[in-house]
């Protein structure tokens, strides 16, 4: 267990400070951390996620990790599973009303993000709750919430102003997002939350719910977005530049190979929680990052099986010693590609046409011709099938 926060006043409290603050976009308001971590007890540290999607990735596993430093100098994190806000729909630089999920599928989300997060949480120090314990409220209680603020103030928010002036709908619901997470602060008494820089809004805000029932208001600390592996947007699935924590560690490791140098950085900083050495050599540093995070979330021995797979595939140009075995459909022939390619890959047959068209699909280490839609069963058969740079599959009738 990790030791306790650091009592001995404000200067001994500057290492645990430097080491928090490191990274982060902002602490706010300026001063109110270096006080809570001087008083000397261990800290409610706040961050609630709505479990909108069943997996995350590593764009997630930033603030995850700025976590796991407060909870390795003693303090406690409260994770918020917001099975109730999920229902709402987080505004949060989006440019219109989020689609409902059944209850069913938020319970289902929730879980696999828990379990998931505790790849980088300590379990010990993770306090886990779902904000329907106090959202689900009598109607009287709710106006009482709601009466405490106006619209006004809602309304300063970027993301709803953006869609004003672009004429686009804003929900009521929506309107009241703000109040129902800064109402999650009051209700498990935080002292700290953390978030995307997205959030921002959203965290201040919290701080008015807190002190309008008469609690001390938290301190916030807002941590970069991640960029993709693509070095220009956002990591997110939509633009498919993500690398998913659940990815298998060979794909894992392959994926952070190809980031940008310029990304190395920030990768290091946001995800390891230390400062990359310039004077490395950009790919020896790239597997370090890769073999670690493997190892961090597929266990001990991950990462060096991952770089060896890596280093026969993509250095030597060997195939890997183990490829799973896929069936080709019975009566099926020719058998159409593209069918094949989704159900052992998981992407769409549209998607599949397109990578077909662009030579990122080979046979036996033969790229197939663009339009190479069906074939021969007897030509398949026997085969290695690829996708892409690191995903395999053996042919067999």
């Amino acid at each position: 267990m990790a030791a306790g926060p650091d009592s001995a006043g404000s200067k001994a409290g500057e290492e645990p400070l430097a080491r928090l603050r490191a990274g982060a976009a902002e602490v706010l308001p300026e001063g109110r951390l270096a006080e809570q971590l001087a008083g000397g007890r261990p800290l409610r540290i706040k961050f609630g996620v709505d479990p909108t999607s069943p997996d995350i990735h590593l764009g997630h596993a930033v603030v995850l990790t700025k976590l796991r430093a407060f909870q390795d100098l003693g303090h406690m994190v409260v994770l918020i599973i917001g099975d109730y806000t999920a229902r709402v729909g987080d505004p949060s630089g989006r440019d219109s009303t989020r689609p409902l999920l059944s209850p069913e599928q938020i319970e289902a989300n929730g879980l696999t993000y828990q379990e998931q997060a505790f790849a980088v949480l300590d379990r010990g120090r993770t306090e886990v709750r779902r904000n329907s314990e106090w959202l689900a409220m009598e109607s009287e209680q709710l106006f009482d919430l709601i009466r405490r603020f106006t619209v006004a103030r809602l309304l300063e928010r970027d993301d709803f102003t953006r869609r004003m002036v672009d004429a686009q709908p804003i929900s009521a619901l929506e309107l009241l997002y703000p109040v129902l997470q800064g109402y999650d602060s009051v209700a498990v008494e935080a002292d700290v939350e953390l978030g995307a820089t997205d959030q921002t809004f959203n965290l201040l805000f919290g701080r008015d719910v807190q002190e309008a029932y008469g609690q001390a208001p938290q301190s916030i600390l807002t941590m970069p977005i991640l960029v993709g592996t693509d070095g220009a947007r956002k990591m997110s699935k939509s633009y498919d530049n993500y690398i998913g924590v659940t990815d298998p560690p060979e794909e894992m490791f392959g994926k952070l190979m190809s980031i940008p140098d310029q990304a190395l950085g920030d990768y290091y900083l946001l995800l390891l929680a230390e400062p990359l050495d310039r004077e490395r050599h950009p790919g020896e540093a790239k597997r370090e990052l890769a073999r670690r995070l493997a190892e961090r979330f597929h266990g001990e021995g991950a990462g060096a099986r991952a770089e060896q797979r890596f280093d026969q595939v993509h250095v030597r140009r060997e195939l890997p010693d183990e490829i799973e075995v896929a069936r080709l459909p019975e009566g099926g022939d020719p058998v159409h590609l593209p069918a094949l390619l989704a159900s052992e890959f998981g992407v769409s047959s549209s998607e599949a046409r397109r990578l077909i068209d662009q030579g990122a699909v080979r046979l036996d280490g033969e790229p197939l011709a663009p339009g190479s839609l069906d074939l021969p069963a007897e030509r398949l058969a026997g085969s290695v099938l690829q996708l892409g740079k690191r995903r395999f599959r053996r042919l067999e009738a």
